[in-house]
């Protein structure tokens, strides 16, 4: 790799506060020293489900459920997806960050599997780290559900660090 080119860092958002939180936690502890040139060009995926994946087996009257449900999924897609330019444009405003700005964040939908979604953009974006939340699934959760944090750690062809959000005292 040449000294100018920058590497790239993934990082996997859904519509939960553990990936918002993992990208603002990125954003901190990547993106502040960047005094004139970051280190890592940003690229910010979700991965939308597909129609079917969403309603499950489909019997009776699933073609007509399947156009409402890509529709709400789309919106989902978009809410994250603004969210996430939210995140970062609020991380620049707040430190003043010239060397950077939302434009320089790549932010993609990517239909399909978040698991498989974010392995390919790996490869696809050539990253060197991939960023993804937990949601600190227990292991009766994890089993049942699948844990895309815990796959992408032994499928990705790259780095990958799994943010904990801290454990708030009660």
């Amino acid at each position: 790799m040449a000294c100018s080119e920058k590497q790239v860092m993934v990082v996997g958002i859904d519509d939960s506060e553990h990936s918002s939180y993992a990208l603002g936690w990125t954003l901190d502890h990547f993106f502040i020293p960047c005094a004139s040139n970051p280190t890592f060009k940003l690229v910010v995926v979700h991965a939308k489900p597909t129609p079917t994946s969403a309603v499950g087996l489909a019997g009776p009257g699933a073609a007509e459920v399947l156009p409402m449900v890509d529709a709400d999924l789309k919106k989902i897609a978009a809410r994250v997806v603004e969210k996430a330019k939210e995140i970062c444009i609020m991380f620049f405003l707040t430190f003043q960050i010239v060397c950077m700005q939302v434009n320089d964040v790549t932010v993609e939908v990517v239909e399909g599997d978040g698991r498989n979604v974010l392995c390919e953009a790996v490869e696809r974006h050539h990253a060197s780290i991939l960023v993804v939340g937990s949601h600190g699934y227990g292991a009766i959760k994890r089993a049942v559900l699948g844990s895309v944090s815990d796959y992408c750690a032994h499928h990705a062809h790259c780095t990958v660090m799994i943010v904990k959000r801290p454990k708030i005292k009660r």
